[in-house]
């Protein structure tokens, strides 16, 4: 298996993960998932379906796959620096408005409503994990995955 397969399903299976780490907040330490956060886990699941995707691809697609798991990184990771403005400026929410009513009338969010639907708010604060909030923890991720996924893009074969 070359190098390009392996960095796809390594990325597919940490945003996996990550998924996995965003349920257990959610449901086993209570911590409510507001519209900005459910925006994230698309972008988390979006990274991973076209990682896995792509890393089953044969290598002439392997380099376009890779550049729209990358896509989808930069996007979460837009969505998770617009959330850190919010925390940091809490006189602006993101909380009850038309985004979280939008949101949960997705399909997937009435299908997968343990992992797509927004109820809580983006102001919340929540303990840190590894004293770094759980915005700036998707931050940095997005930004490795968009990092690892240009190179995995961008880089010719030998």
């Amino acid at each position: 298996m070359n190098t390009k397969k392996v960095v796809l399903i390594a990325v597919g299976l940490a945003s996996l993960g990550l998924l996995s780490v965003g349920l257990y907040l959610q449901h086993v330490e209570n911590m409510l998932p507001c519209p900005l956060c459910v925006i994230q886990r698309y972008a988390f699941a979006a990274v991973a379906l076209a990682s896995l995707i792509a890393a089953l691809l044969p290598h002439s697609v392997t380099r376009i796959g890779a550049g729209i798991a990358a896509l989808a990184a930069l996007a979460g990771a837009s969505v998770a620096g617009r959330h850190l403005w919010i925390k940091a400026n809490p006189a602006t929410s993101c909380g009850i408005d038309p985004l979280e009513t939008s949101l949960n009338t997705i399909p997937t969010a009435k299908l997968m409503p343990f992992l797509f639907k927004a109820d809580g708010l983006c102001t919340t604060d929540y303990p840190p994990v590894f004293g770094l909030s759980i915005p700036l923890w998707a931050l940095i991720w997005f930004a490795a995955f968009a990092l690892i996924l240009l190179w995995t893009a961008l880089r010719r074969r030998k």
